[in-house]
């Protein structure tokens, strides 16, 4: 009897192991667009089924995904940058 509680103990804890560790990693963007603007504000609008991010550096697990995104910057010509997206389903 214990070594049935013993495996059953061992079994539970790794699968809340496994389970942990792939919540840990953040999906990746199903697409990215690269984006090359001039001096000013510029927004980027997911037109139907699918939300965008920043993703320049990486995704960061504590941004949200939005429908428009919006990038600006200031002097002379803008660094390109790279925006992500979820197709939202």
């Amino acid at each position: 009897m214990k070594r049935i509680a013993v495996r059953l103990a061992l079994a539970a804890g790794l699968l809340l192991l496994g389970w942990t560790a792939g919540r840990a990693q953040p999906a990746q963007p199903d697409f990215e667009i690269l984006v090359d603007a001039p001096t000013g504000a510029t927004s980027i609008t997911c037109v139907r089924g699918c939300e965008l991010a920043w993703v320049q550096r990486g995704v960061i697990p504590t941004s949200l995904p939005m429908p428009t995104f919006h990038y600006e910057c200031s002097g002379g010509r803008c660094s390109s940058g790279k925006v992500g997206g979820w197709i939202r389903r």
